[in-house]
């Protein structure tokens, strides 16, 4: 029985370990380099909904200002703020010819409400190749222009780009990162980009870079009006399209500080956490108990075999994999290496934010910036 247990144990994390060390040398970075200086430059189309976020707006639109690429756009949808986020906006701007704001149409039946904001960009939108983020992305001078160097040189139809995510509350820096460690640990870039199942396929909204013609292939937002987690959805269209999915680390070019408090977490991260087991409350909970088996557990073994005198061997083992997958993970996203030694605690939050999520479900959906999801 200990050995059955010791392998439904070590096993994964050997696996999970592997997957993180084979990530750290074939995951692509985001290098700033020229783009193709062959023919002429695309035009990019920047596009970023826009829903009470007075707070960040500012910081992004400064940061786009500075850009070194020549051909771009920056559309921003304000989609019925009522913190004042277009008038931060348009002060910010400085009356630059490259940004433009425009009013968001009131939310039609059946959408959501950054996917309905996303179609209307999409639509008024002039680039040939779109790319979609966040209002609380900030954007390195050089980082446009190496997106669109990457999306050249890997032929990508749509090439997501992880922003490295800045965490300063306890709560940031031990729930964040873990958006990562899924990635790193338990999806190898090389298996996206040369296996064509759309099982092996991620992508992160908050960087969504799109050739046009791909984008009107998958049907657009459109085609994914309802969904909560449009990024994946995107990723596994694209697959089962047979075009090019590319991911990459923005290595530092694109950076992002999604929450700033436990509230926020919290409340974030449980918006789309059904979704993300595809609003399956077994998955969700097959989740929560595995992670539970393997980064919890063993630390109760640990201190039990301590307080009886107990061998510990086997315990020592399996915590010293698992923290050397959550330190890979937090080395090659530049996030807090002491923060891996508390992954029992994240493993406990995302327990928390689980049963938040569930409760949501039973009572009506979740709620983000005002307006009910469906779930």
């Amino acid at each position: 029985m200990l050995k059955l247990t010791l392998t439904f144990t070590v096993f994964p994390l050997a696996l999970f370990a592997l997957i993180a060390i084979l990530n750290s040398f074939t995951f692509p970075r985001l290098s700033p380099r020229k783009t193709n200086q062959h023919g002429p430059t695309p035009r990019i189309s920047v596009l970023i909904p826009m829903r009470n976020e007075a707070r960040v707006i500012a910081e992004t639109v400064r940061t786009l200002l500075a850009q070194d690429y020549p051909n771009f756009e920056v559309l921003l949808l304000d989609d019925h703020s009522d913190d004042g986020s277009a008038t931060v906006a348009r002060n910010a701007m400085q009356g630059s010819p490259h940004f433009k704001i425009v009013s968001g149409q009131e939310l039609p039946t059946g959408w959501l409400g950054k996917n309905w904001a996303c179609q209307q960009l999409a639509e008024l939108a002039k680039g040939e190749i779109l790319l979609f983020t966040d209002a609380d992305v900030r954007w390195n001078p050089r980082a446009i222009s190496a997106l669109v160097a990457e999306m050249q040189a890997t032929h990508a139809d749509l090439l997501t780009v992880w922003p490295r995510q800045e965490t300063i509350s306890w709560s940031e820096r031990l729930v964040v990162p873990l958006m990562n460690f899924s990635i790193l640990a338990y999806l190898p870039a090389l298996a996206v980009h040369h296996i064509p199942w759309p099982v092996f396929a991620a992508a992160i909204g908050q960087c969504l870079m799109f050739r046009r013609d791909a984008y009107q292939i998958v049907g657009g937002h459109r085609a994914i009006r309802s969904n909560i987690t449009d990024d994946m959805a995107f990723a596994y269209a694209v697959k089962k399209q047979h075009l090019l999915l590319r991911m990459a680390d923005g290595d530092g070019l694109l950076a992002c500080r999604m929450y700033q408090n436990w509230s926020e977490v919290r409340n974030g991260y449980a918006k789309n956490i059904l979704a993300g087991h595809g609003n399956s409350l077994a998955f969700l909970a097959f989740s929560i108990i595995f992670h539970w088996w393997i980064f919890v557990l063993p630390w109760l073994g640990l201190w039990m075999g301590l307080m009886t005198g107990r061998p510990i061997q086997s315990a020592l083992v399996i915590i010293l994999l698992g923290l050397l997958t959550r330190a890979l993970s937090a080395a090659f996203s530049q996030q807090r290496l002491q923060d891996a030694i508390l992954m029992p605690v994240s493993v406990i939050l995302m327990t928390i934010i689980a049963a938040q999520a569930v409760f949501w479900r039973f009572m009506g959906g979740p709620q983000w910036k005002g307006r009910k999801l469906k779930s």
